[in-house]
């Protein structure tokens, strides 16, 4: 199996340690991963809102770029998946507006985005096309008495016309893959909302709030830690939990971990190679009893 990663941001910038789950779990599952250097950021949605053309014009490039490969596309974003597939969806079902883009496309790099690739986040790639049957065969760590509380965000889920889980109002595909490694699934009223990131900057203490309910909740529920598959919601809830504990009022200390943390750790990765003494919550209590 081979895929053209797209990192996205955060995973070369302040969230490094996703990166490198990532690569662990990939190399460990025999997933071939080609990372896209020469691709551009897909936009976080902010573009889009100021020049739709411009924001599908990028995209479409990196959609290109992967068609020259002849792979598709993994994403590790929720948030870039959810615009990548936002803009894929769109043009396919405009092909007015998927000609202008090309147009934009081809007049600034030559090139064309035909609509042949697929864009998937790692998620999905291990439910629907590396299987967690074969998952639980590889696992060589049992999470066993870990409870894990899965958080979605936004950008996977809505709009529903653009989400590709197949149940967006119930998904289930982290509470598979926590099940699938042998951990517990807490469940919780907040698993589905949203953490706040997009309205950080404006008003930081909404924010923080929101982060906060979703964290508080998911504690309350019982969880040792949170895992979510985007590294925005891991920023908004790991970075500031700080502040959002001096909001609250109250010790948390819950930590938050990626999505492909929690695969590498069922591989048998060591806290070392997935860099968890960069979280700020530091996850190292919490996970005693898979490690020990």
């Amino acid at each position: 199996m081979k895929y053209a990663l797209f990192t996205g941001c955060v995973a070369k910038g302040a969230g490094r340690e996703l990166l490198a789950a990532t690569v662990y779990a990939a190399e460990r599952l025999g997933i071939q991963l080609e990372d896209m250097k020469d691709a551009t950021c897909c936009g976080a949605g902010v573009i889009q809102e100021d020049n739709p053309v411009l924001a599908d014009a990028l995209n479409a490039r990196t959609f290109a770029l992967a068609e020259e490969r002849g792979t598709d596309i993994m994403t590790i974003c929720g948030t870039c998946q959810g615009v990548l597939r936002h803009a894929q969806i769109k043009m396919a079902n405009d092909p007015k507006h998927m000609e202008k883009v090309n147009t934009e496309l081809k007049k600034d790099t030559g090139r064309t985005y035909a609509g042949r690739v697929k864009v998937k986040h790692f998620y999905q790639i291990i439910q629907e096309d590396y299987g967690l049957d074969n998952l639980a065969r590889r696992v060589t760590r049992k999470l066993s008495g870990l409870k894990v509380a899965p958080f979605y965000g936004c950008y996977v889920l809505r709009p529903h016309e653009y989400s590709d889980t197949k149940v967006p109002d119930r998904p289930d595909y982290l509470e598979k893959l926590i099940e699938a490694v042998g951990g517990t699934v807490v469940d919780y009223p907040q698993k589905q909302k949203c953490c706040g990131f997009p309205i950080l900057m404006p008003n930081k203490t909404n924010s923080l709030q929101l982060s906060g309910n979703a964290i508080l909740g998911a504690l309350e529920a019982g969880a040792d830690c949170l895992m979510t598959p985007c590294p925005l919601c891991h920023l908004n809830m790991d970075s500031y939990q700080p502040e959002i504990e001096t909001i609250f009022e109250r010790r948390i200390g819950l930590p938050i971990l990626h999505y492909p943390q929690l695969v590498a750790l069922a591989l048998g990765a060591s806290l070392d190679d997935l860099k968890l003494n960069t979280h700020i919550v530091l996850p190292n209590d919490a996970l005693k009893k898979i490690t020990a």
